[in-house]
């Protein structure tokens, strides 16, 4: 048999686990949010740097190759100046039912390949 505090008590409990749980729901979805914000980040990394080295080389599908590798949705561009030649990625990560929207980028340049045109020897 409990005591009239023992059982006052399970009320408190109850009542802490209500308030406890949709904040650690909260927290558990903003970490998740950051982790695919971190993912979509890295991949516009991977996908400047893959477009730059293909256009360095002299491949025409440079721009094609970094859209392959970058989020869906992404914008591709790449620029050959004198001996660089740069990339720019950028896409939307977006949250849940689009909220939290953010936007990543990424950059990478890299120089020409000798015996490309426009590259010195």
């Amino acid at each position: 048999m409990l005591s009239e505090r023992a059982r006052r008590e399970l009320g408190y409990t109850t009542a802490e686990a209500a308030v406890a749980l949709p904040a650690l729901v909260l927290v558990t979805a903003l970490l998740l949010w950051a982790v695919l914000v971190g993912s979509a980040q890295v991949r516009c990394v991977d996908a400047a740097r893959e477009a730059a080295r293909a256009a360095a080389r002299g491949d025409p599908q440079a721009v094609s190759l970094g859209r392959a590798a970058a989020p869906s949705g992404a914008s591709v561009s790449v620029s050959v100046g004198g001996d660089l030649v740069r990339a720019e990625v950028s896409a939307v990560s977006g949250g849940p039912g689009g909220l939290l929207s953010v936007r990543v980028a990424a950059t990478a340049i890299a120089e020409r390949e000798p015996g490309e045109p426009g590259a010195r020897p």
